[in-house]
């Protein structure tokens, strides 16, 4: 487990915690992030296959009043497939889904989205904490949630609930991160499986996509 020292001072994971992470079996990846996130998504996920095994999906905090074109700028950067999640449609691997601004996005338990315009939780829509909750429920011990760089505490709370459902967890180290203020939060709040920088969170992705 890692140690935390402070909420500004956290222990990036040894080396042994990653090894261990890195054989557990996923089927499915959760990302949350805000101010900076744009470039720290792009970090980790760079050059994961168009093969990859699982999917992957975002919540990237963005104004609600911009039509979002997440979807349109990671296409061109990356090669696993990118498009805005979709009402009762089914994940499918391989493919990046981001919630549509002004939406919660959540995770059903026959693994389908679900769009709502419910109140805002910790003051944003789409929210990090719906995102991680529902996906919790759906995926259990089989999930994997990244927690990266932003400028409020959305994501602490649904990243612990992640945890008590035996999901693996991993936060940014905040030294990395460009505002350290949602990885602080994270970290006060719970002691996530791995502290890791940009370059190992990558690493670590492409590392559960090469699973048999």
């Amino acid at each position: 487990m890692t140690a935390v020292v402070s909420s500004h001072e956290a222990v990036v994971s040894s080396p042994e915690a990653v090894e261990a992470a890195a054989a557990r079996r996923v089927e499915a990846v959760v990302i949350g992030a805000s101010a900076g996130g744009f470039e720290a998504l792009l970090a980790i996920l760079k050059d994961l296959p168009a093969t990859y095994p699982m999917p992957l999906v975002a919540v990237l905090h963005l104004p609600e009043s911009h039509e979002s074109r997440l979807a349109e700028l990671f296409g061109y950067r990356l090669s696993v497939q990118v498009r805005e999640a979709r009402d009762k449609e089914s994940l499918a691997p391989g493919t990046l889904y981001f919630a549509p601004s002004g939406y919660h996005l959540s995770i059903e338990n026959d693994h389908s989205f679900s769009l709502s315009c419910e109140d805002r939780v910790a003051y944003a829509r789409p929210s990090i904490d719906v995102l991680f909750s529902s996906a919790a429920d759906a995926y259990g011990k089989s999930l994997a949630g990244v927690l990266l760089t932003g400028a409020n505490y959305d994501g602490a709370t649904g990243l612990a609930g992640m945890q008590v459902a035996g999901a693996l967890t991993i936060v940014q180290d905040p030294s990395s991160a460009e505002v350290p203020t949602m990885p602080e939060a994270a970290i006060r709040r719970m002691k996530p499986d791995l502290i890791l920088p940009l370059a190992e969170i990558h690493s670590l992705l492409r590392r559960l996509g090469e699973h048999p």
